[in-house]
């Protein structure tokens, strides 16, 4: 009898932090030491997802290659910067590679694109208070307006990246 008293508040705390499609999530900022703004070390805050279509690779260092091939196709289409953004954040706590090394790889993947938004997530703050994967590639797509419509954890589909870039064009 009491274990249910114990269970249900966690399952709905869990519920109350988790993203939701059609719905901005909540606001999170990441900084100081849980990380921050690859460019200039300033504090990235969620609230900032919006006047654009975004997307947002969140991603564990060891995983990210594994959606290459999304990436690829976004470059392919050429969407204009004005209407569409791009924010990488990198899970830094879920890699055994030593940060150092992998903020100078950041630094240099910012000089070489500039239109996307770098960010250190040192603590996994995304996966605490969003409850995105931990240890994975997750793409998320947002709105104009911050609502979420598409994520996926994992290696996306053919099908997935066809859905993915339609609602993006219906978006824009």
């Amino acid at each position: 009898m009491k274990l249910k008293y114990f269970i249900l508040p966690m399952i709905l705390a869990l519920n109350l932090s988790a993203i939701t499609l059609g719905e901005v999530p909540k606001n999170v900022t990441i900084d100081n030491d849980n990380g921050g703004m690859v460019a200039d070390g300033a504090a990235w805050n969620s609230s900032s997802i919006k006047d654009k279509v975004i997307v947002m690779f969140y991603i564990d260092p060891d995983e990210k290659d594994t959606n290459a091939h999304f990436s690829k196709a976004l470059k392919e289409k050429k969407f204009d910067s004005t209407k569409f953004g791009s924010i990488a954040i990198v899970n830094l706590a879920a890699t055994w590679k030593p940060n150092f090394v992998i903020e100078s790889i950041l630094k240099t993947k910012q000089k070489e694109f500039p239109n996307t938004i770098y960010v250190k997530d040192k603590n996994s703050v995304l996966v605490n208070e969003w409850n995105v994967q931990n240890d994975a590639s997750n793409i998320l797509l947002f709105s104009k307006n911050g609502e979420l419509l598409f994520y996926k954890s994992g290696a996306m589909s053919e099908e997935e990246i066809d859905q993915t870039l339609k609602l993006i064009e219906k978006n824009l």
